[in-house]
């Protein structure tokens, strides 16, 4: 069995779309899927930003007052 997959970006049309292909000789099925909506991200659900939010909540943040104290620190 063959497998021909339609993308049809108007959903008005998706049922007339539907009713053509059921009128091919040999279609056996017709199914419609629609397309999944993409998740978004909750930044706050993530391993990182728990890890990020402990080491805030123990003190284990370094703050600089510039770019240039940071780099000094670093050796850069």
């Amino acid at each position: 069995m063959a497998t021909i997959i339609l993308q049809v970006p108007d959903d008005s049309l998706v049922s007339k779309v539907k009713q053509a292909c059921k009128m091919l000789m040999g279609v056996s099925s017709v199914k419609v899927q629609k397309e999944a909506k993409p998740k978004e991200l909750d930044i706050t659900k993530t391993a990182g930003y728990r890890q990020a939010m402990d080491d805030v909540k123990n003190g284990r943040v370094t703050t600089y007052d510039s770019l240039d104290d940071f780099y000094k620190e670093m050796g850069l």
